[in-house]
């Protein structure tokens, strides 16, 4: 082989492809431009998702707690209501449990009075005990109705009342002052305030002219 051949080879072999450079310089820059802009974005992006999503929860968690409140209250407030309730109704039941009996009771006590009226008109000496006997009855059963706060109205002389009285028939009369009670036919009687029965009473009107 010829010298001037030889160094031809030679000079191609050592000949540098600059495709080759280019290609290894631009993926190494490539690779590391796209690991740096990579991670930068992506970390933010998490950070920020995690905070939100936190956020939300304690919102959710804040308005469930309020919810729980305001239920505990409101039933709170039931609760207070109906022990008020229950012991009012357990006052009245103790105080009014023997209204049936002393309705029951009244129109003894009523023949007992119609007696010792009847009596007192036209009493004699050998009926004296008898109505005094009769007499001391009611009072005893009046007494035994007092323990239980069951009291007579007084009708007789007042001023005529719709929530106490109960007027059968009117009287002209100029000696008492209209709508005063002048007779009392049935007593009244109330229990702890409250009516059991109103008095049967008459009451009075002004007497007309005789012209009239």
């Amino acid at each position: 082989m010829s010298a001037k051949k030889k160094i031809e080879i030679e000079s191609e072999e050592n000949k540098e492809d600059p495709s080759e450079k280019q290609g290894q310089g631009s993926t190494g820059e490539a690779s590391t431009g796209s690991a740096g802009g990579q991670y930068a974005p992506s970390g933010t992006d998490q950070s920020s998702d995690s905070v939100k999503a936190l956020e939300e929860k304690l919102e959710a968690a804040t308005k469930e707690a309020q919810e729980n409140y305001d239920r505990l209250l409101r039933v709170s407030a039931d609760f207070e209501n109906f022990k008020k309730r229950t012991a009012r109704e357990m006052e009245d039941y103790r105080k009014f449990a023997i209204q049936s009996l002393v309705k029951d009771l009244l129109p003894v006590i009523d023949n007992l009075e119609l007696a010792i009226k009847s009596a007192s008109e036209s009493v004699r000496d050998r009926d004296s005990h008898l109505l005094d006997g009769v007499d001391l009855t009611r009072k005893e059963i009046l007494k035994v109705l007092e323990k239980y706060n069951v009291k007579q109205i007084e009708a007789l002389g007042q001023n005529f009342d719709p929530n106490f009285h109960e007027a059968v028939m009117r009287e002209e009369s100029d000696q008492h002052a209209e709508n005063t009670v002048t007779n009392e036919l049935q007593k009244g009687y109330l229990m702890h305030d409250r009516l059991i029965r109103p008095a049967m009473v008459v009451v009075a009107a002004p007497k007309k002219d005789a012209g009239e």
